[in-house]
């Protein structure tokens, strides 16, 4: 008895330590890394698969090893994190990072994705061909948040990054030629001024880097690209909370789909460094109206707003819950409104088990993010590059604001609708918290205490 008394304190005590500790761990993220010669010099590249259970480094078959799409998030991972804890270590590894996504960018402006085990660039793959899309995007991602924080740090190495975003405003400038065009679909207006023409999704995140560089240059030309690609992204928004698709930003043409879809993030953040309320409201409106339903009712994959026939709930990735919980954490700093940093911790808690096979999907002790929800009874234990950067880019974000990880606690213990309201009551430790949507009103509330007991009363 005595034995277990101890072994029981020593066991509380250490928890409570763990509790106090950071539960971002880059170790997986290192474990995925090697350090290479590339054209000149050295830079780091970060391994794609990684299979359970021995967690060894798998290719990506005839793609290549290694790619701008993962490199690129990784860097922004270290550098958001660099920024938030000063960890030096954290400045280093982001610089490595970015050396590479710069070597994978042409003269032109545009990149390739993928190089090869000889470390050759895949310039022919379809998931690598030079081109300014989805990759380009994360790489001006990357050089935008590079560039801000390394402005002053280090100005040589910001140069080259600011000289590698702006290689790419010919590109932008030729998407935004068809600035103003727009057809059709089943009643859906589709703007041809993003990338791929309606690619909402992807543009998200080239906003997400013309705005960090925006804040460090107050560039006029590059204020006007947001605006007008922000233009485009809002024109993908249909809906509000009391109507389908209930204020949700689309994809591509007619189709939603989770991941990647980070147009509340970017518009937030975008509205908030430009002072430009249109945008904030059209970020409320996706999270007030659509976020709330999916906190409520559960995550879904994709769906097509005009065919109801065409939709998935599953798979349920990291890539999807990212953009979500980022983007209400930027909605909370562009409003002051705390239900949105409420709504984002609930969200974030789908990587502790608040999710559809509660199972925990991201070990703060390993560092590692389970790769995917296949459905309500399995999930699957690999743990590859892109799901463990997502999670970490999540829970960097959340921590700011969340110092006790609160938001790891937070279990959803009922749901249900009403004539007026839906809602989810969440357990969090021993308190409860209630998540309410009035679909009369259309507003969110978050109810505690008397509140939610009341409420609790009268929705019985």
């Amino acid at each position: 008895m005595r034995f277990q008394k101890i072994a029981s304190a020593i066991l509380t005590t250490s928890m409570i330590a763990f509790a106090q500790q950071s539960l971002v761990n880059f170790s997986h993220i290192e474990h995925l890394s090697e350090r290479i010669f590339l054209s000149g010099d050295s830079v780091n590249i970060i391994r794609i698969y990684a299979d359970y259970p021995s967690y060894k480094w798998v290719d990506a078959g005839n793609e290549g090893i290694t790619c701008v799409d993962d490199v690129a998030r990784t860097a922004v991972a270290y550098l958001r994190h660099y920024e938030l804890t000063k960890n030096i270590q954290s400045k280093t590894k982001a610089k490595e990072f970015l050396k590479f996504v710069l070597k994978l960018q042409a003269e032109d402006g545009q990149f390739y994705n993928f190089i090869y085990a000889d470390h050759s660039i895949n310039r022919e793959g379809k998931t690598s061909f030079k081109s300014f899309g989805w990759w380009a995007a994360r790489g001006v991602w990357c050089f935008g948040l590079g560039y801000r924080i390394f402005e002053k740090e280090d100005p040589q190495f910001a140069a080259t990054l600011r000289k590698g975003i702006e290689k790419t405003f010919i590109h932008i400038d030729t998407i935004l030629q068809q600035y103003g065009k727009k057809r059709e679909i089943s009643g859906y207006t589709i703007p041809q001024w993003l990338l791929y023409e309606s690619g909402s999704d992807a543009t998200t995140e080239l906003v997400l880097g013309l705005t960090e560089y925006y804040k460090a240059t107050a560039d006029t030309n590059v204020k006007l690209y947001i605006e007008k690609l922000c233009d485009g992204m809002m024109l993908m928004q249909n809906g509000d909370s009391r109507t389908y698709p209930f204020g949700l930003h689309r994809s591509w043409e007619t189709m939603w789909h989770a991941w990647g879809n980070g147009q509340t993030q970017a518009l937030a953040e975008a509205g908030r460094v430009l002072k430009n309320n249109k945008m904030v409201v059209s970020a409320q409106r996706e999270a007030d109206g659509f976020y709330s339903r999916l906190l409520i009712n559960g995550f879904k994959r994709e769906f097509d707003v005009a065919d109801s026939s065409k939709h998935r709930e599953f798979e349920q990735i990291a890539y999807d819950i990212r953009p979500i919980v980022i983007g209400l954490v930027r909605l909370y700093e562009a409003t002051n409104d705390k239900k949105y940093l409420t709504m984002a911790q609930i969200a974030g808690s789908w990587f502790f088990g608040n999710n559809a096979v509660k199972a925990q999907m991201y070990d703060p002790s390993t560092g590692r993010c389970f790769d995917g929800i296949h459905s309500y009874t399995e999930y699957n234990k690999n743990s590859g590059a892109e799901s463990t950067i997502e999670a970490l880019n999540a829970i960097i974000e959340l921590e700011q604001y969340d110092k006790t990880a609160e938001f790891t606690k937070y279990k959803r213990v009922k749901n249900g609708e009403t004539e007026i309201y839906l809602f989810a009551i969440f357990s969090i430790g021993s308190d409860e918290m209630g998540l309410v949507l009035d679909k009369t009103q259309g507003s969110v509330s978050i109810l505690q205490g008397k509140r939610l007991s009341e409420f609790k009363k009268n929705t019985k």
